[in-house]
């Protein structure tokens, strides 16, 4: 692990237990890459949002008190990363602001990881209190965040249209606190486009994606937590950039390739889809670069 101190990672999202989303998106390749990786579930379900059913099984804050309680009771909080991402209540999201603060306590150069989950393509799926919690108080936190257009664009009430647009509302967020902003995706100029900036080092750089003709669930849960491990084992946010996204990439594309192959006609969409991950498992380990990251 380049000679590092052991990363150990407090996972706070959301968990399910057939396919991979929230933490069973990320737990799998931050541990393939040497994290150890502790996880707490803001929501146990049985399957994602997008199938026709879901039933499971909400923590509130009082459960997430609790178990942080536990974990500082027995000494167990010597966390080097907080990865935060679904999260449905507004008092669940104030409980892990002060779960940040104590564990930066114990941990100064502790790195905080949040994948702003609000919504895509315009459409908000947390209550809309949730973003100014986000704005005014996680953002102020937060070392590095991850979001996608629709919520760069929640967190900073601007509109993004252009490439210009993109860099004000990143330079916006990095006002507000964020030393790193890893935008997941964006769509600008009929092209699909992911941008990482640091305000440490004043770089910015971009990677043209190639569109897969897919909707995924899970894909930025993943590219947080490989966004993660990358920027904390490479040198440099290109490399750490480029080996991101060509992981994705490639778990995306062999999952759109494996759901082709799948002819029950009663096998809903969303089963089809679901991510490829163990069947990914050298790709994340060492992927093919075959996309390349260059400066904004």
């Amino acid at each position: 692990m380049n000679n590092k101190k052991m990363a150990r990672v407090l996972s706070i999202q959301s968990h399910v237990v057939s396919g991979y989303v929230g933490n069973k998106s990320a737990t799998f390749p931050l541990q393939l890459l040497g994290f150890e990786v502790d996880a707490i579930n803001s929501v146990q379900l049985s399957n994602h949002t997008g199938y026709k059913v879901f039933k499971g099984q909400v923590l509130n804050d009082h459960d997430l008190d609790v178990l942080i309680d536990g974990l500082m009771e027995n000494d167990l909080t010597e966390y080097t990363h907080l990865l935060t991402g679904y999260v449905g209540s507004s008092s669940f999201l104030k409980k892990i602001i002060q779960v940040v603060k104590a564990l930066k306590v114990k941990n100064p150069d502790l790195i905080y990881v949040c994948d702003p989950v609000m919504g895509d393509d315009g459409k908000m799926y947390v209550p809309e209190e949730l973003k100014d919690i986000y704005k005014n108080d996680i953002l102020p936190l937060a070392d590095i965040i991850t979001p996608n257009q629709f919520e760069l664009e929640l967190l900073t009430g601007l509109t993004v249209k252009s490439m210009s647009d993109l860099k004000t509302a990143i330079e916006y967020l990095h006002g507000k606190g964020p030393k790193t902003v890893a935008i997941s995706s964006s769509f600008i100029d009929n092209k699909l486009i992911s941008v990482t900036s640091s305000s440490k080092d004043n770089t910015i750089i971009k990677i043209v994606i190639p569109k897969i003709p897919a909707i995924y669930t899970g894909s930025g849960d993943l590219f947080a937590a490989l966004l993660l491990a990358h920027t904390f084992l490479e040198k440099g946010l290109k490399i750490a950039l480029e080996k991101t996204i060509n992981t994705l990439f490639e778990v995306l594309q062999k999952t759109y390739e494996h759901s082709l192959t799948l002819k029950d006609e009663k096998m809903q969409q969303s089963r089809k889809i679901e991510l490829q991950l163990i069947q990914s498992k050298k790709c994340i380990e060492n992927p093919n670069i075959q996309l390349r990251a260059e400066k904004f």
